[in-house]
C-alpha cells in the first residue's frame, strides 16, 4: 500500500534548505529532479504508465509552519542509509532529534529523526532486519 503521492514542506529560506535537503536525500539515493526559484523537488514524479513513485517538494514560504508534532518520514532501504541521512543532516545544519537506533515501534524499525535549519522534523527509516 503507497498512501502518499507527494509531500511539500515549506521553508523560509530556499537557499539555506539546498544543501540540507540535497544531502539528506543524496544519502538516500533520492535524486533532486527541479530546481526553481520557488521550489526544489527530489523523487520521481507519478503518471499515467507508472503510479507508484512518491516525490517531495521544499517550497519557499513567508508562511513556514514547523509545528513539533508534525514529521515526515523517509523510507531507507538500508541501515547505513538511515545513518548516513542523519551524518548528512547534521553536517549540514540539522539538528539531532534522535540517533540511528533500534525503535519501540516494531523489533527491525530503524530510525533517525532530525530538525532542518528551520525546525522542520524529517525523519528515515529502515523497516528490514540486518
Amino acid at each position: 500500500m503507497f498512501v502518499l503521492d507527494h509531500v511539500s514542506i515549506s521553508v523560509p529560506d530556499l537557499d539555506q534548505a539546498r544543501p540540507f535537503y540535497d544531502a539528506v536525500m543524496a544519502a538516500l539515493g533520492v535524486a533532486q529532479v527541479y530546481d526553481r526559484p520557488d521550489a526544489i523537488g527530489y523523487g520521481v514524479r507519478c503518471d499515467s504508465i507508472e503510479d507508484f513513485h512518491t516525490c517531495l517538494a521544499i517550497y519557499a514560504s513567508a508562511n513556514a509552519n514547523v509545528d513539533d508534532k508534525r514529521h515526515w518520514c523517509f523510507k531507507a532501504t538500508t541501515r547505513q542509509q538511515v545513518v548516513e541521512f542523519h551524518r548528512a543532516g547534521l553536517a549540514h545544519g540539522g539538528r539531532d532529534n534522535g540517533a540511528p537506533a533500534l525503535r519501540h515501534y516494531h523489533p527491525t524499525y530503524f530510525g533517525a529523526f532530525l530538525h532542518d535549519p528551520f525546525g522542520n522534523r524529517i525523519e528515515a527509516v529502515c523497516h528490514r532486519a540486518e
